[in-house]
């Protein structure tokens, strides 16, 4: 085997994504030390173009980051006035009203943003202190010293179909650094190589997940009311699977119309995707949007487990910040306040470290001010309405969620204790010999539309020479398995159609499996549900992949 040679660069602190926890993190060790050397790396096109959140931002972290972020004109704009959570039915809806719930479910003081420009705009104040950023670099895998993290690969490029150099292969290079911060985002490909390596999720239950798809919507101004957030569940899902809606009025007569389907759903014929455009459907959405236009379309996977299944956050060299390591307050549906709080954290515990002479051990200053301080705090008091939902379904988890929030809110403690998750996603998913095809009803072209029309509206793209992405470790099972026992879930829980099975007579199984990588919005599906487990997701080469706008 020939080894690659490649070029080395040396920095204090290397960044693995530009969202809000790994610029947090930037940010924060210029702040203390503007000599220190920092780099981030970011795989999408540019800051920004691979951010997707809902987002109602919680403004405790960016105000702890940059306490004059007003002033210095940071895109956060659209305070939230009005506040509602509604049950719907299939035709008609109930207001619960506010008072019953607890003061941390309150959006006021909070407001809707596109976190992709929020990342863009900290990407500014964190070049202006001197933070290298290279966006259109995917980090594809970790620097090992030993036992030590001490850096990652990245900007490979060039790569044949086969994974072998083209012709224009560059091998990229070996960014090393005192300590690296893995902030890819949820379900990053090396942040599940350190949780697997290191054995990080030991004594923790296992990490949940759901699917978040969005929409953006240029609506009728007559209709729009910026600053109204409005929450939903119950309809379309029902019994079938857990999850919600959001509808954001922001700026310019936008509309962020978003829908979440928690992952651990059994019925392998469950088709997310038609959930979500079924949901538009409802006439509170319908007449909403009628006139208006979708102008943007993404999915990405959110961490669901919360404080109970937080991995360990530390290895030696290396550290999981943010949506890596699992910070999202489910029933807030909020986490982009945690990540970067995170960010800050890491930030100070590793130029701690530094300042002492100290470089890759384990950093576990960090790992103690998120198990004691502020995302503690926020997370701890929420950490049985995933698990209740899971177990007794919507209206039990209004009621015992709701109640053990409340008890956890007035006495700092879980009435409930802390309750389990049990299985993965993956091992959720039921055999469809249990369960009967479900018949969504066909896009119309103006509220609903088909997949690849909508993906058209996320702008992705990647090179279509270079080897897929989306890696089978048997190429036999998605046929020989999965569609037996499963009916090939995977046609269904990918938000963008990456997978198909096609009919084919002339293979001895009468069909065969088609991955069409250039589909694929990275929102790491696939690596979370599939039942058997076989399908990784890795990076493409740097810059490919949505190129969202202002999601």
């Amino acid at each position: 085997m020939t080894t690659i040679e490649r070029e080395s660069m040396e920095f204090d602190v290397v960044i693995v994504g530009a969202g809000p926890a790994g610029l947090s993190a930037a940010i924060r060790l210029k702040q203390i030390d503007p000599d220190l050397n920092v780099v981030v790396l970011e795989k999408g096109s540019e800051v920004g173009a691979h951010i997707l959140s809902g987002a109602v931002l919680d403004p405790s972290g960016l105000t702890a980051l940059i306490p004059d972020w007003k002033e210095k004109g940071a895109p956060v704009r659209t305070e939230v006035h009005s506040d509602s959570f509604v049950v719907l039915g299939e035709g008609g809806s109930v207001r619960i009203p506010n008072w019953p719930m607890p003061r941390l479910m309150s959006n006021h003081g909070n407001y809707i943003v596109s976190m992709g420009n929020v990342c863009r705009w900290l990407a500014e104040q964190a070049e202006g202190m001197g933070v290298e950023i290279f966006p259109g670099m995917a980090a594809s895998e970790l620097v090992m010293d030993g036992d030590r993290v001490a850096g990652v690969v990245a900007g490979e490029m060039g790569k044949n179909p086969d994974g072998t150099p083209g012709p224009g292969y560059e091998p990229g290079m070996e960014l090393r650094g005192k300590y690296v911060f893995i902030a890819e985002g949820v379900r990053g490909s090396l942040a599940k190589v350190l949780i697997e390596k290191y054995a990080l999720s030991d004594g923790h239950e296992p990490q949940k997940f759901g699917i978040g798809m969005k929409e953006i919507w240029e609506i009728d101004p007559a209709k729009h009311k910026e600053g109204t957030v409005i929450h939903t569940m119950g309809w379309p899902l029902g019994k079938n699977a857990g999850g919600g809606s959001f509808i954001y009025h922001a700026e310019n007569n936008q509309v962020f119309i978003g829908f979440v389907v928690h992952l651990n759903y059994a019925n392998p014929y469950l088709y997310p995707y038609a959930e979500f455009q079924r949901f538009k459907h409802h006439p509170m959405v319908a007449e909403l949007l009628a006139g208006g236009k979708r102008v943007a379309y993404g999915a990405r996977a959110i961490s669901e487990g919360g404080w109970q299944s937080i991995p360990k956050l530390t290895v030696p060299g290396a550290v999981l910040l943010g949506c890596s390591a699992g910070l999202v307050n489910v029933p807030r549906i909020k986490g982009n306040h945690n990540a970067m709080l995170s960010g800050i954290a890491a930030a100070e515990a590793a130029a701690a470290a530094i300042a002492a002479g100290r470089e890759g051990d384990e950093l576990t200053d960090y790992e103690a001010e998120v198990r004691s301080g502020p995302i503690a705090r926020d997370l701890k008091r929420v950490r049985n309405v995933k698990p209740s939902w899971s177990r007794t379904g919507m209206i039990g988890s209004l009621m015992l969620g709701g109640a053990d929030m409340w008890f956890a809110n007035l006495f700092n403690r879980n009435l409930l204790g802390t309750w389990k998750h049990g299985k993965t996603d993956a091992a959720a998913t039921g055999k469809a010999a249990k369960y009967k095809p479900i018949d969504y009803p066909k896009p119309d072209g103006k509220l609903s539309f088909d997949r690849l029309t909508n993906v058209a509206f996320s702008f992705t793209n990647h090179e279509e020479s270079q080897p897929c992405h989306l890696k089978l470790k048997d190429p036999t099972i998605p046929i020989r398995v999965n569609l037996p026992e499963y009916a090939e879930p995977a046609q269904r829980y990918c938000p963008a159609g990456v997978y198909e099975v096609v009919e084919d007579a002339s293979v001895p199984e009468g069909a065969r499996f088609v991955i069409n990588f250039q589909n694929c919005v990275h929102c790491k599906t696939c690596d979370i549900k599939d039942p058997s487990q076989n399908i990784v997701w890795t990076t493409p080469q740097g810059g490919d992949g949505p190129n969202y706008p202002n999601m």
